[in-house]
């Protein structure tokens, strides 16, 4: 499956538009780790190794990804480490962890997020108060919001992301390109992350 989704910043007017008639489908908080090598091999290429509570994922680019004109991103997701070990040739020695720490990969974001999940006509929407565990990071705090649609393939995508805008044209928000939790905190607390990375990160 492939994630089609854009962000959003709205005041509390458009946020109480938006979830007119929606369906609210739960609360959740989940910590994400992020991973990467000294020199952002990862992250540079929009590439995206995290652990969410014991699960590890791995978001991978699709072509085309954040469309100058839909402003929307698309990953495909991969789940499991098994197969994660398989893309990045990593062998089974120790534990996963262990693993990929001999080939370099090493944390540099520790996210808690608490999510409120709805359903609007047919989309997904997501939102997102986000904070740093680190230590010294506490005062970073990041609020935002995801339209997302989940496709089969490549060919769905541009619809799927024409959907989204018009979705949001359709309940007048949107406009400005926002930044994802990932790329709000390295610039915040990481700038020299940032700068390695910049115009990749969409996360």
């Amino acid at each position: 499956m492939i994630e089609v989704e854009k962000k959003f910043q709205l005041n509390k007017i458009e946020l109480k538009k938006l979830l007119e008639g929606a369906e609210f489908l739960g609360e959740q908080t989940f910590r994400d780790l992020y991973y990467d090598t000294a020199d952002f091999t990862l992250s540079k290429n929009d590439i995206w190794l995290r652990k969410r509570g014991e699960q590890f994922q791995l978001k991978l680019p699709v072509a085309g990804n954040d469309s100058l004109q839909t402003q929307t991103t698309q990953y495909q997701e991969i789940e499991g480490e098994e197969k994660i070990r398989e893309i990045f040739a990593i062998p089974p020695i120790a534990d996963f962890e262990m693993d990929i720490e001999k080939f370099g990969y090493g944390i540099f974001c520790d996210l808690t997020t608490i999510r409120k999940k709805y359903q609007q006509a047919g989309f997904t929407i997501d939102l997102d108060q986000v904070v740093s565990n680190l230590v010294g990071e506490q005062d970073f705090s990041y609020q935002i919001i995801e339209v997302e649609l989940m496709v089969e393939s490549q060919a769905e995508i541009a619809s799927a992301a024409e959907q989204i805008s018009a979705f949001a044209e359709k309940n007048k928000f949107g406009g400005e390109k926002v930044q994802g939790k990932v790329l709000a905190y390295l610039f915040q607390k990481k700038p020299k992350h940032y700068k390695g990375i910049k115009g990749g990160e969409r996360e």
